[in-house]
């Protein structure tokens, strides 16, 4: 009980002595034992407990792993692969095995992989060289599959509010964070891939972890793993060979979807490396059965766009406090990015109706923000909601009061789809009341202005306002002319309301 109580002590004091450290972590710079105490005393309890050897083998096992953990962070790479091998993680199952040791063996294959990879420079056979790659391979997949395993179950254990069984089961879910570990599981294995050119198994690789069940706690990475699977399905990657480069992503050519095989082109010029362990349990998947899948470039594009929106809308920072203006601005610009692409996607598509329904949900964290009010009124005028685009065009305004185009647009929109011709003449005449400071669209706000005089006169039942509402009409297009002489719209406009009144020769 002694040596297990070390051992728990052990593990406590390797993890206090990393969250204090995560920058260097991070950065892969090696803790020392001297300037390190947490360090030195974990590594003193974990190497008694070995020599001692009175554990059960469950619990050696355990040890183990820890000190492989634990010589890895001090910068010896190969006393923490020489650790694994003794503990025999290959031979581990992850099967029926309690939480906190699934997210041990999680850990060690990572901190394998990575631990392999920064000893390939000792290695001079190219076939030795490869046989090592294709194991870095094998450890990442398997910490990336467990690590799915474990954070399905961790949160199915702390959404049972009767279960006592989770090591440290006083978690909260709002208390949980990713650790480095878990964080490089879940990533290592696509971003190997990619860097090696593989993009046809990188691919895959992050279109499975999409149809992963989700979990609060991967949230946030399944919104970047969205976000690099737009950039390689549409933003023109090239795709490394070992002949060289050649353009890859860009065109529909290249294009197949996750339900089909690439063309075997591509996979002729992948890498061929590791074959995957076979591994007895495996994350909880999204069920095939009436899901969408994407049969192009742009389909997929607008699919990850629409999860991407979901998580930024879903985790968006809407309190006003103080402490919170840093989150709320982060929040605010991966919505706002999200939002353009997909505007320019949907738009691309002519799915106007779609994109001012997404851009209605960002409402609630778009507060005196303007370029979002913005994308709204310019995607509701584009699907023909032209009532409910004046309206946010008149808040458009409000938020930036010396911008001469929101009160153009909202005029046109007045005079043209709905007829409101007061409404268009209020419009005008907050262009031309800015004066100089409309620059260019002051000619085109008396042309506004114009035009709504001239259809009031149409309008008119009376022969006396019809002539004082067409000589205003008139005075009005002149004036826009007199700003911009060389103008064809002014000049037309000002020709109809001449005929209108019977001056034919001018």
């Amino acid at each position: 009980s002694e040596d297990h109580g070390s051992l728990l002590l052990a593990e406590a004091l390797l993890e206090e002595c990393l969250q204090e450290n995560f920058a260097k972590l991070k950065d892969s710079i090696p803790l020392s034992e001297k300037s390190e105490p947490k360090l030195s005393e974990a590594k003193q309890y974990l190497t008694n407990i070995l020599s001692r050897g009175k554990l059960r083998p469950k619990y050696m096992t355990e040890a183990m792993l820890i000190l492989g953990k634990l010589h890895y962070v001090e910068g010896c790479y190969r006393d923490a692969i020489s650790m694994y091998a003794k503990a025999g993680i290959d031979d581990l199952s992850s099967k029926d095995e309690p939480l906190y040791m699934l997210r041990l063996i999680t850990e060690a294959f990572v901190i394998k992989g990575l631990s392999l990879e920064r000893s390939t420079n000792s290695i001079a056979s190219r076939a030795r060289l490869c046989e090592r790659e294709e194991e870095v391979m094998a450890c990442f997949e398997r910490a990336c599959v467990i690590a799915r395993v474990y954070l399905q179950e961790l949160e199915k254990t702390l959404n049972n509010t009767h279960s006592r069984s989770i090591k440290g089961s006083n978690v909260t879910y709002s208390e949980f964070e990713l650790s480095y570990f878990l964080e490089a599981a879940l990533q290592s294995a696509y971003v190997t891939q990619l860097k090696k050119g593989n993009i046809v198994k990188g691919m895959r690789s992050l279109r499975e972890i999409l149809r992963t069940v989700e979990t609060k706690a991967t949230q946030t990475f399944k919104m970047n793993v969205a976000q690099l699977l737009l950039s390689l399905c549409n933003w023109g990657q090239l795709y490394n060979t070992p002949g060289g480069f050649i353009p890859w992503g860009n065109s529909q050519d290249c294009y197949w979807s996750p339900l089909s095989d690439p063309l075997p082109e591509f996979m002729n010029k992948e890498y061929q490396n590791y074959v995957s362990n076979l591994l007895c349990r495996r994350p909880e998947l999204y069920s095939e059965e009436n899901v969408y899948c994407p049969q192009d470039n742009v389909e997929e594009a607008l699919l990850l766009l629409l999860i991407s929106e979901s998580m930024a809308n879903r985790d968006a920072v809407i309190s006003r406090a103080p402490e919170q203006q840093d989150d709320r601005a982060v929040s605010l610009r991966d919505a706002s990015a999200v939002y353009d692409l997909l505007s320019i996607t949907l738009g691309r598509r002519g799915q106007y109706v779609m994109l001012s329904e997404c851009l209605e949900r960002a409402m609630k964290f778009a507060f005196d923000e303007f370029h979002l009010w913005y994308q709204l009124a310019l995607s509701m005028v584009a699907c023909g909601k032209s009532a409910y685009a004046v309206s946010v065009l008149k808040e458009c305004a409000k938020l930036r009061p010396t911008d001469p185009t929101v009160p153009l647009l909202a005029a046109k929109v007045c005079i043209g789809s709905l007829h409101w011709l007061e409404e268009g003449e209020h419009f005008a005449k907050m262009v031309i009341d800015l004066g100089e400071d409309a620059g260019e669209s002051l000619a085109k706000g008396y042309l506004a202005l114009g035009l709504t005089y001239s259809l009031q006169a149409t309008d008119a039942t009376l022969k006396s306002t019809q002539d004082e509402l067409n000589k205003k009409a008139l005075q009005t297009l002149e004036r826009a002319r007199g700003l911009a002489p060389e103008d064809h719209q002014i000049i037309l406009y000002l020709s109809l309301q001449l005929a209108l009144v019977r001056q034919v020769c001018e």
